[in-house]
């Protein structure tokens, strides 16, 4: 079979720290056709390193180069019209998290993969690990009952990043963060919530099936009142079906548990509860008939990576992907609740979905 041909919009920090070498496993596989950022000098690195034949500021040269597969890296505020173009250009897309940050423009680039019928994949690593794989299918085969309450909780070394005074843990040194990516709110959204609660929403809502109806925020910026958007969140939601539930995130400091991130949620049930940890590698399923449910997990089960959607993406173009486990539609419900946290903290008040 043919390779499969790769375009990249957006090489960023993350992309050169973890993206491109995760596809770059797969060049038996795939051909490095374009690549599209800003910044001649490291554009020419990366189309060096990795051998792509076009290398552009422009993401249409990517696209008019002919790709079947693309990664969106580039800032979420261009994820719409770059993911929409790639898609309508005949591509599998994997897009960066937060998918955009208009849910509307979300749920349009759902409906344009499915009107061209292509895989839009949302760059949920934790939802590819076998730890949360094992999670979803013990929630599908054995289930708490109606889900009556959600409560998810993260933590990640984030302090430096959004008060524009240092990078995070694991950033590639030869491309350091740009600040306006994450902190500028036409550019990024918001602060905490569009660069990590996503992650958490991605976690929670995928495990929970849950959808929001309305979030009251209040956001704080710690010891840094000057910091141009949020480090922290705290959320009081609503869900579909009656559901209340919490959210919180917050900005720990470099070198806390390892800079391992904290991330947990817990269910309650009609029939039952769960809970998720996956800083401490820990799943726990209970109902009163008897089931008690606690897989033994091997130690750094929980450890982020973003092998996961990148495999997804290369098996979606390819003709052999079985599951999304980070499809399109979590992607926009993510992208609805960060969107009413932000409504919400503006206001001061309740903000409602419907």
């Amino acid at each position: 079979m043919a390779k499969l041909r790769l375009g990249v919009i957006g090489a960023g920090s993350w992309t050169v720290a973890s993206l491109l070498p995760n596809l770059a496993n797969h060049r038996d596989e795939i051909e490095f056709v374009g690549v599209a950022r800003k910044g001649p000098e490291l554009l020419a690195k990366i189309r060096d390193q990795y051998g792509f034949q076009v290398a552009s500021e422009d993401y249409r040269d990517v696209i008019d180069a002919g790709v079947d597969i693309v990664v969106v890296a580039s800032p979420t505020g261009l994820h719409h019209e770059h993911a929409k173009a790639a898609l309508e250009a005949g591509a599998h897309v994997m897009c960066e998290k937060p998918v955009t940050i208009d849910p509307a423009d979300a749920w349009d680039l759902v409906d344009t993969a499915k009107r061209v019928d292509r895989e839009l994949i949302i760059s949920f690593g934790w939802n590819y690990l076998p730890m949360m794989k094992q999670a979803k299918q013990l929630m599908e085969d054995v289930g708490i009952g109606q889900l009556e309450h959600l409560a998810i909780h993260m933590q990640s070394a984030t302090r430096e990043l959004l008060s524009n005074t240092g990078a995070y843990p694991g950033a590639a040194p030869e491309a350091v963060p740009e600040e306006a990516t994450w902190t500028d709110p036409r550019l990024s959204g918001g602060g905490y919530g569009q660069a990590q609660l996503c992650h958490a929403l991605g976690f929670a809502l995928w495990l929970a099936d849950a959808r929001v109806e309305s979030a009251y925020a209040i956001l704080g910026k710690g010891a840094f009142p000057d910091a141009p958007v949020e480090l922290h969140d705290a959320v009081a939601l609503t869900y579909e079906g009656g559901v209340v539930g919490t959210m919180s995130g917050a900005s720990c400091h470099i070198g806390a548990y390892g800079n391992k991130h904290g991330l947990e949620m817990r269910a309650m049930g009609s029939d039952g509860q769960v809970a998720v940890d996956l800083e401490r590698e820990w799943i726990w399923l209970y109902r009163p008939d008897g089931t008690d449910l606690r897989p033994d997990l091997p130690e750094d089960a929980g450890l982020y990576n973003c092998d996961g959607p990148i495999e997804a993406l290369v098996d979606a173009g390819m003709g052999r992907l079985e599951r999304n486990w980070s499809p399109g539609e979590l992607g926009a419900r993510t992208v609805e609740v960060l969107d009413l946290l932000y409504k919400s903290a503006r206001s001061g008040q309740r903000e409602s979905r419907v």
